[in-house]
């Protein structure tokens, strides 16, 4: 078992104990982060006089080493080791002789691990944003396409005003927007480098931090060494952001289940993101959508473990802290696929356009309409709400649409409709005239869809 630490004990440690305590079986992913933050403290050794130009170069070039046999498969990261430190280290000895002994001069494995985690984290919010962007541009591909696609808006499941699907589309655009500035902030809020904090104290050794921190492509140092190797507010604000985006995906996996049932027929996914039955061979089931409805849970689970592992620990490295890994990476790739296959679905999903704009037709979405047409000429809203409730309950009880409604039909329940009723109840009027910004008619539609264009066009600057 190889350890750093075992000069201070004189009994061997139990094996249950050792596994118990150990975490190469996770840290494992850190191996290239943490050849990267060894690389840039040798060199901050080397620059300070610290270390030799020649050490520097032996140690620099036994790490390359190793990294490049981790990624051909020629070294494997194996559990004889307790964490990925060890591992890094041990074979580094191996490979370099005593020079390899110099690597953990003037820093600690707090101080490491807490390095090694903001730089994985850094590397996967980076990942995790370029998905969203990617999803971001298809909303943004079917706005573009379907801002005269008609269909049924909803309030408590109940159809309630026509809409577009570009209005539609265009509320998941502003999330996932929302989401993207969150991901940019907490990248700009944990972009600091804690390495030199040593255990929680600092150092005797003349370090330069700042030199360490720009090696490392961070924006400056941490400024409390306690702080610098206890935090991990960060992996609790990504792991709150992830929430966030799940919470959008799962709604927006929700209403596409909907809108894919035989009663709706709104939409229709493609083969390769659903799945048959097993006995009833005419399902075709939207499994993709319910997956990544179904995964919301665990990334809220990951958020709410470590919430709970940090609430009681006092000042500064605990243990408890290993606890911040696991949870967080299955959580990383679980936004980082759902986000991945839910693009995709949505870039292959059929719409069935007119059966949308039937079932907006026929779900009394113009009623409102039809109740400013009164209000329009001189009757109070009150009463005009009333009056379309009897237009409403007349249609339900003969089995028509206000559209189909004859104009005595009209008249005999309020003498101030007139031709002109058909017109302001149209579906394409109920759309057209709503333009103030924010709203589903083409004149409002087409400055927020300029809008997006300009947001994702200076994305890529």
């Amino acid at each position: 078992m190889a350890q750093l630490w075992g000069g201070r004990f004189t009994k061997e440690t139990d094996k249950l104990v050792y596994n118990f305590n150990a975490s190469i079986s996770f840290d494992r992913k850190f191996y290239k982060q943490d050849i990267q933050g060894s690389k840039a403290h040798v060199a901050m050794l080397a620059a300070t006089g610290i270390l030799t130009e020649d050490e520097k170069n032996k140690i620099s070039e036994g790490l390359d080493g190793i990294l490049a046999d981790v990624e051909t498969g020629r070294l494997a990261i194996t559990e004889e080791y307790e964490d990925i430190h060890s591992f890094v280290e041990a074979n580094l000895i191996d490979r370099i002789g005593d020079a390899g002994k110099k690597l953990h001069t003037g820093r600690s494995r707090n101080d490491q691990v807490a390095l090694d985690m903001r730089l994985y984290v850094r590397d996967e919010l980076t990942c995790v944003k370029e998905l969203i962007i990617a999803l971001l541009k298809q909303l943004h591909k079917l706005m573009k396409e379907n801002t005269e696609t008609y269909m049924p808006g909803f309030t408590h499941l109940q159809k309630a005003q026509p809409v577009t699907f570009a209005h539609h589309i265009g509320a998941y655009m502003e999330m996932f927007k929302r989401d993207l500035s969150r991901i940019h902030d907490i990248y700009e809020r944990m972009n600091y480098c804690p390495l030199g904090a040593g255990a929680l104290a600092g150092t005797t050794y003349p370090l330069d931090r700042e030199l360490t921190a720009s090696l490392l492509n961070f924006k400056g140092t941490t400024l409390n060494s306690m702080d610098s190797v206890s935090d991990r507010d960060y992996v609790i604000e990504m792991l709150s952001a992830f929430s966030t985006i799940m919470m959008h995906l799962s709604r927006f996996s929700e209403e596409i289940i909907i809108w894919n049932s035989n009663e709706y027929q709104f939409v229709e996914l493609d083969d390769a993101y659903s799945t048959g039955s097993s006995i009833m061979p005419q399902k075709k089931n939207p499994d993709i959508a319910e997956l990544v409805r179904g995964k919301t849970g665990r990334v809220y689970g990951a958020l709410m473990s470590i919430l709970t592992t940090m609430k009681g620990i006092p000042l500064a490295y605990n243990k408890d802290m290993q606890e911040d890994k696991e949870l967080t990476f299955d959580a990383i790739d679980t936004v980082k696929g759902c986000l991945a296959l839910f693009t995709g679905m949505i870039s292959t999903m059929k719409l069935n356009k007119a059966v949308m704009e039937k079932s907006a037709k026929n779900g009394f979405t113009n009623a409102t309409d039809a109740a400013d047409y009164l209000v329009n000429h001189g009757v109070p809203f009150r009463d005009a709400h009333g009056i379309v409730g009897q237009l409403v309950l007349y249609c339900i009880d003969k089995n028509i649409s206000l559209d189909e409604m004859s104009m005595e039909e009209y008249k005999s329940i309020s003498p101030v409709f007139e031709e002109d009723i058909y017109e302001a109840i149209s579906l394409t009027e109920c759309v057209n005239k709503r333009n103030t910004i924010g709203a589903p008619g083409p004149l409002s539609m087409e400055q927020i869809i300029n809008i997006n264009e300009d947001f994702l066009n200076n994305l890529d600057k």
